[in-house]
């Protein structure tokens, strides 16, 4: 059975109470909780190496291990692998430890097992240097955030002095950033800045990792992120992931705050003496700066950003839509009674069976687009016209449309269907509307209560366009009671004298 072997703390004590207290081997053994023998071996080590007390003064605990329990070199029992290259492969898209591990064996047939490749590839990569620990795959994640650090434009007429927001975006893999100046964090600008960042990089990556900024996010969770509906559009748009960082969670926004922070230092301080008039000029001196930032050689990486991009990131990149993305809000709307809905005091048609349904509007600055359960039911170019009513003729029910659709000569086709006198009656009746319509007062009595005018006419196309151009403009006055000619001739009938 192998010896037992003491802690450096008990070595440290087993020599300076032989030393100092002049203690037997037992003694010790029995202060310490240890066995007499391992206490023996303990001082026979010491007195082979030569160490005595007290211990030297560049005798640490590394130091006393070593000389008491020196290492005996054995030969490796499989050739080891170069984690070096191993870990500038895996940077690859594609690329796994599988698939490294099985080249490994090829060149090496005696070599480890696929578990200790691993083991002793996460062993070496754990006395690296921390920046290695993470793997980024090229083209995976770009990280976005606003930079602590403002920086400031003056109006040039008034010397009034505007504070501005920095956004910075950075990818994991190669470093390769993109900053801009917006004068708010609000969605449209946030959005902006990402649109801008995108076609900078000339790609998109496979997933956005922004911070909890309430212009993106609206409740931070890893796997189920509450996003702004804008920005949900957004990412639908270029068909990327957003996965928002864990709220108290530095190391999942690492990179941006690193890129954060050389922005700060790299772009925004060299500008900190120069005065800027206007948004555009500031953003110009900014990318004059940022150019040379990517191109700076980095210290602990060979190459530049920009070397490192278009060998790493550029390649597996998606690429950019076709159309650019229009910035869009989003609100719910109830469909009033006419089957329209309200933006802005103009009123847009839906389809009729969605009246009383609340529906949701997506809102550019040319488009009015109506989404229920998330299908899209009715897009409208957005009409800045005094004309209020935008109505598409297929959201109409198919008696409206038909009312509408139809002319005196259509009406009166359809009354010669019916019968001569149909005709008749129709014809007089619209000529009678159509010579006093918005022109002059008419008065149409009839002892028929309008309630039952739909159902005496007996085609209800016909009695719908009567209906529409009689009533709905019209005031009604009903006049309830007994008929006055049955008063009149009971009246009558009672004070004639009998026998006349």
């Amino acid at each position: 059975m192998a010896q037992a072997r003491l802690s450096v703390r008990k070595i440290r004590e087993v020599l300076r109470l032989k030393a100092e207290a002049r203690l037997s081997d037992r003694q010790i053994a029995a202060v310490l909780g240890s066995a007499r023998s391992t206490v023996q071996e303990c001082l026979r080590r010491a007195r082979s190496a030569g160490v005595g007390w007290p211990l030297p003064a560049d005798c640490d605990e590394a130091a006393l291990t070593a000389r008491l329990y020196p290492q005996t070199p054995t030969a490796p029992r499989y050739p080891t692998p170069d984690f070096p290259t191993i870990h500038a492969e895996l940077a690859q898209k594609g690329v796994t430890r599988m698939l490294l591990w099985q080249e490994y064996k090829a060149r090496h047939p005696d070599g480890c097992q696929y578990s200790a490749f691993c083991r002793d590839y996460d062993a070496w990569l754990g006395e690296q240097d921390p920046v290695m620990r993470f793997e980024h795959t090229p083209g995976d994640k770009l990280y976005v955030d606003y930079a602590g650090k403002t920086m400031a434009i003056v109006d040039r007429q008034t010397g009034e002095v505007q504070v501005v927001q920095i956004f910075v975006a950075a990818f994991g893999a190669s470093h390769y950033t993109y900053v801009e100046a917006s004068l708010t964090q609000t969605v449209a600008d946030w959005l902006g800045a990402h649109v801008h960042a995108l076609e900078y990089f000339g790609g998109v990556p496979r997933a956005i990792v922004p911070d909890n900024l309430k212009s993106g996010v609206r409740r931070a969770c890893r796997y189920e992120p509450d996003l702004n509906p804008s920005y949900q559009d957004f990412a639908e748009h270029y068909g990327v992931a957003v996965i928002p960082a864990r709220v108290r969670k530095p190391r999942d926004k690492a990179k941006v705050e690193v890129a954060v922070q050389g922005i700060e230092r790299w772009i925004m301080a060299p500008l900190r003496h120069q005065t800027f008039f206007s948004l555009g000029e500031l953003n110009v001196a900014l990318r004059a700066q940022l150019e040379q930032y990517n191109d700076r050689r980095l210290s602990r990486e060979d190459g530049t950003r920009r070397s490192r991009f278009l060998a790493l990131d550029r390649p597996a990149l998606s690429p950019l839509p076709l159309q650019r993305y229009e910035y869009a809000t989003w609100r719910k709307a109830k469909v009033h009674l006419d089957y329209h809905v309200e933006v802005e005091r103009h009123y847009y048609s839906v389809p009729y069976r969605l009246i009383g349904k609340t529906v949701d509007l997506r809102i550019t600055i040319r488009m009015i687009e109506v989404y229920h359960r998330g299908k899209a039911v009715a897009p409208h170019q957005r009409n800045a016209s005094p004309r209020r009513f935008i109505t598409d003729p297929s959201h109409r029910p198919a008696r409206h449309q038909a009312v509408i659709e139809l002319n005196h000569g259509r009406l009166l086709e359809r009354a010669e269907a019916i019968g001569p006198a149909t005709a008749t009656v129709l014809r007089d009746l619209l000529e009678i509307l159509d010579d006093r319509y918005d022109r002059r007062s008419t008065l149409i009595t009839s002892q028929i209560p309008i309630e039952k005018w739909h159902a005496y006419l007996e085609d209800p196309t016909i009695a719908d366009a009567i209906l529409d151009r009689l009533i709905h403009n019209s005031h009604r006055i009903a006049l309830k009671g007994e008929s006055m000619r049955k008063q009149r001739t009971t009246a009558s009938a009672t004070q004639t004298p009998k026998g006349h």
